[in-house]
């Protein structure tokens, strides 16, 4: 079967407009839900992060109640690969089959700057491979420009964790910047749904999905394309 790189954040805090640092990492639902998925199908997931950082996930996203009840600490325990990521800059995008990037709000603070992750989306862009991205994975998008400084995702259909679902979260007024707002700067054609619903957007081999709920159906869409 393939083997499908897993981009994930390396940060642990996500930097606000008053200079304080919220504790943050990746999003646990939008990493175990398309693993699972994936490995359960019989395909490998290798993970990379900015440096080899060990990735933590935002204690918000391990309570019981933002999984459907369930404790999935133990779960994300049993993932070795987690503890050992590769470095990002040590990746060949040839070795792998597709590309995913879980949220949380961590991308905001490293990916969303991060030109070596921007260098690997371009790539993956044009290699055709599927590239799923889900949230605030989205943030990664902006670091990813051409040779001419323009986005390789302008005029490019996504969604992205939105303005709406920020403002209900309760870190609107303290972001120094909203995803949404900063991905439409860009020139992506961005679509968004009502807060907290599933919603993926099909753009090519381009998946995209709006928010935690969005993870499962995002990683259904992007195993058709594996076969």
């Amino acid at each position: 079967m393939s083997k499908i790189l897993f981009v994930v954040t390396g940060a642990t805090y996500w930097t606000l407009n008053d200079g304080t640092r919220h504790p943050t990492g990746y999003w646990a639902e939008e990493l175990l839900t398309p693993y699972k998925a994936f490995t359960e199908a019989g395909h490998e997931v290798v993970f990379a992060t900015p440096g080899g950082a060990v990735p933590v996930a935002d204690a918000g996203s391990l309570a019981p109640e933002a999984n459907g009840g369930r404790d999935v600490t133990a779960e994300l325990a049993e993932i070795a690969g987690l503890a050992s990521p590769l470095k990002l800059a040590e990746v060949d995008l040839a070795d792998y089959r597709a590309v995913f990037y879980p949220g949380g709000h961590g991308p905001m603070e490293d990916l969303a700057v991060d030109t070596t992750s921007g260098r690997l989306l371009v790539e993956a862009l044009d290699s055709g491979k599927p590239l799923g991205v889900v949230c605030h994975g989205p943030a990664a998008l902006l670091a990813a420009d051409r040779a001419d400084g323009t986005s390789a995702f302008a005029g490019r259909k996504i969604t992205a964790f939105s303005n709406e679902e920020e403002r209900q979260g309760g870190l609107a007024g303290k972001a120094i910047w909203l995803l949404e707002d900063r991905l439409r700067a860009v020139g992506a054609d961005v679509r968004v749904a009502d807060a907290w619903t599933p919603h993926v957007v099909i753009d090519g081999d381009l998946l995209t999905g709006q928010n935690p709920m969005s993870s499962g159906p995002l990683a259904a869409e992007l195993l058709k394309r594996l076969g």
